[in-house]
Formats: C-alpha cells, sequence, structure tokens
C-alpha cells in the first residue's frame, strides 16, 4: 500500500482509537472536542505518511505527533494527556508507515 493509503487508513483508525476514549468525558462543547481531537489524530496519520524523511520511521511519528499534538496541548492545558497521545500514536504510525508503506 502506498504510505499517503496507509498513512490516511492510520489516521482513521488512531482518529477512532482517540473519539472512544474521550466519549465517557464531559467537555462544554463535547462535539467540537471530538471533532477536533479526531482532525487532529488523523491529520498524524496523513502527515507521517505523506513527508519523505530520511529518518526512521518511528522518529518521523514521533516528531510528527509531538508537533501536531502541541497546540492542541497549549490551548486545553492538558499537556501530559495529548502530548503522550500523540508521541505513541505517532510513533506506532511511523513505525508502520516505514516498515510496511511503499
Amino acid at each position: 500500500m502506498s504510505r499517503v493509503m496507509l498513512g490516511v487508513v492510520c489516521g482513521l483508525a488512531f482518529g477512532a482509537l482517540d473519539v472512544a476514549i474521550m466519549l465517557p468525558m464531559s467537555f462544554p462543547d463535547k462535539r467540537a472536542a471530538i471533532l477536533g481531537a479526531f482532525i487532529n489524530r488523523f491529520a498524524i496519520g496523513f502527515v507521517v505518511g505523506a513527508v519523505n524523511l530520511s529518518w526512521p520511521g518511528w522518529i518521523v511519528g514521533l516528531v510528527v505527533g509531538l508537533l501536531l499534538s502541541l497546540p492542541d496541548a497549549i490551548i486545553t492545558k492538558a499537556y501530559v494527556p495529548i502530548l503522550a497521545m500523540g508521541a505513541i500514536g505517532g510513533t506506532v504510525i511511523g513505525f508502520v508507515i516505514g516498515r510496511w508503506g511503499r
């Protein structure tokens, strides 16, 4: 599978996982919070699949995951959970794309 298509699939899965984790939580505007989180996590998968760096895949995923999660973490002041999920998800996606993407 192409790197971009694999990134889209991984981003959809990561976004769905993050939404599932957020469903039991309460937010002032739950719909906006869940939509924003899904789009952010989808973007991590898409960007990791789209970039072409000479670094190992997991490092690309880690860097992209942290960079794309940082604005949300700053806005919400929930640094640890947002950055941790971005780092872990980005690293896994980067590994998957580096290993099986072409």
